[in-house]
């Protein structure tokens, strides 16, 4: 069984996708945890696009024990100073040189010819590798470049010290047949000591497929990043390609030393650092990954899990399947997760409460435990909600917030005004007197779903309802319009459960 290595550029490539951006102590924390994973090479940053990003890659090398930490810059002397003065620490330290190779590139952004880039790449490589031990060579935009000029400059990477290179997919063009191709050409004439990866961009959403293409082909590495955050579209996602060939090793007869099981746990934290939630129908570590509502999937999952999931979720850290109970599950899903909640029923009773379960299931996207309990104990009471009828703010920098809220139920209105450090705030406190209940606000964010001056704001409330955690949204265009209904929706479900289950 052959081993590849991992090249981890989310520190680097993956801070370039919009929104990405990092804090020094945030890059610290991400690179301890990229080392528990296991990755090869950390790619830290690129320490003379700005100070703090040399701060961190010097902070990532003097902290890193064991995983090599490369520093990524130009095909220039001063570059290359910067990168080795902030990986110098390290004790496994790199240099990464990028350089273009494609016609367009050379033309049009280094304004070059293919033999001078040849005699830039051949002094840079050996300027770095006078300062470092290991120098890597990146080609950009590989791809795009004419077969026989690629193989020189790669020779001339290698020829001048280079102990590797990676074949960049800068713009995500590659189609896998074509990556194949390229990476057994490259194999077949570079020496055997030159190891060569693949570096995949997801323009048309083929980054992994070319990713292990290459693989496929003999290449000796790859590079990835967590999530595949990355430039424009994102890159190879590390967890899906170490699954993929963790999975599939019958047919790639190649694995990586990575440890699946903190996959998890280390997409949760970069998803804390960069604000940003991980998507459910992500692979591998998505909410529905090892989610199953289709009734024929759960009735083969109880049967026998290996039906319809080809990896555990323990491998990959996740704790076990969850069979989601939806309008499409069937009356065998039902049946057990009453089981699992300690009822234990006839048949005849079951075909009732399952009737009602579809009912309720074309009316909720998802059936909670709360809603099945409340099936088998009898028809829920019908809890009369909260509506929003209309409301004031007044705020100002010199003055106190001020709200003034008008809310209906039953038939009935009810007006109350409170005062608060916001106009969102001093809403939230009327409402409170209105509904005679202060739930503790466990967290609340505000944000934009849409674009131009009338965007649709929409607001996520979550409230403490005993040892539950409630959440509530709200839309509107007005921002606190939207805050307040997502306030009112949290606690009309909060009032439901207590009256269901005091």
């Amino acid at each position: 069984m052959r081993t590849v290595l991992v090249f981890d550029t989310t520190l680097r490539d993956g801070e370039q996708s919009p929104g990405c951006s990092m804090k020094l102590t945030q890059k610290l924390e991400l690179a301890k945890m990229l080392e528990e994973v296991g990755v090869d090479v950390i790619e830290a940053g690129f320490p003379i696009a700005s100070p703090d990003d040399f701060e961190a890659v010097k902070a990532i090398a003097k902290a890193i024990k064991n995983t090599t930490v490369a520093g990524f810059c130009r095909a220039n002397t001063s570059d290359i100073a910067c990168a080795w003065e902030a990986v110098r620490h390290s004790k496994r330290p790199r240099i990464h040189i990028f350089l273009s190779t494609s016609d367009i590139h050379i033309t049009h952004k280094l304004k070059s010819t293919r033999e001078k880039v040849l005699d830039l790449a051949a002094a840079a490589v050996s300027h770095a590798g006078k300062l470092c031990p290991e120098v890597h060579f990146i080609a950009e935009d590989a791809t795009r470049t004419e077969r026989g000029f690629l193989l020189k400059i790669l020779s001339t990477a290698c020829e001048n010290g280079a102990i590797s290179a990676s074949i960049a997919d800068t713009v995500g063009y590659a189609m896998p047949q074509e990556m194949a191709e390229n990476i057994r050409f490259l194999k077949e004439k570079l020496p055997e000591h030159f190891k060569l990866g693949a570096h995949c961009h997801n323009d048309l959403g083929l980054a992994l497929a070319n990713t292990l293409a290459a693989v496929k082909s003999g290449a000796d590495h790859f590079e990835c990043s967590l999530g595949g955050i990355g430039e424009r579209a994102g890159m190879t996602a590390m967890e899906e390609a170490a699954m993929a060939l963790k999975t599939r090793r019958d047919f790639y007869n190649a694995d990586t030393k990575l440890v699946t099981k903190k996959f998890y746990r280390a997409n949760k934290l970069l998803s804390t650092i960069i604000d940003m939630d991980i998507s459910p129908i992500k692979p591998i570590v998505g909410a529905n990954a090892f989610a199953h509502e289709a009734g024929v999937h759960q009735h083969g999952m109880m049967a026998n899990p290996l039906t319809y999931e080809i990896m555990k979720p323990q491998d990959v850290g996740l704790h076990q399947t969850r069979l989601v109970l939806g309008k499409h599950s069937g009356k065998s899903a039902l049946k057990e997760r009453l089981c699992e909640l300690g009822y234990k029923i006839s048949n005849d009773m079951l075909e009732d409460v399952f009737k009602r379960f579809k009912k309720l299931a074309d009316v909720k996207s998802a059936i909670t435990d709360f809603d099945i309990e409340g099936l088998v104990l009898g028809e829920t009471a019908a809890v009369p909600e909260y509506t929003l009828t209309s409301f004031v703010v007044n705020s100002g920098t010199d003055i106190t917030s001020t709200a003034v809220v008008r809310l209906m139920r039953a038939g009935k209105e009810h007006e109350h005004v409170a005062r608060g450090e916001t106009p969102v705030i001093a809403a939230f406190k009327a409402v409170d007197k209105i509904v005679k209940h202060s739930y503790p606000l466990a967290s609340w964010s505000i944000g934009s779903i849409s674009e131009g001056r009338e965007a649709l704001g929409e607001s996520v409330v979550k409230i403490l309802a005993g040892e539950k955690t409630v959440t509530g949204r709200g839309t509107h265009t007005d921002i606190v319009e939207a805050c307040i209904k997502a306030y009112l929706s949290a606690i009309n479900r909060a009032l439901k459960l207590e009256l269901e289950y005091p």
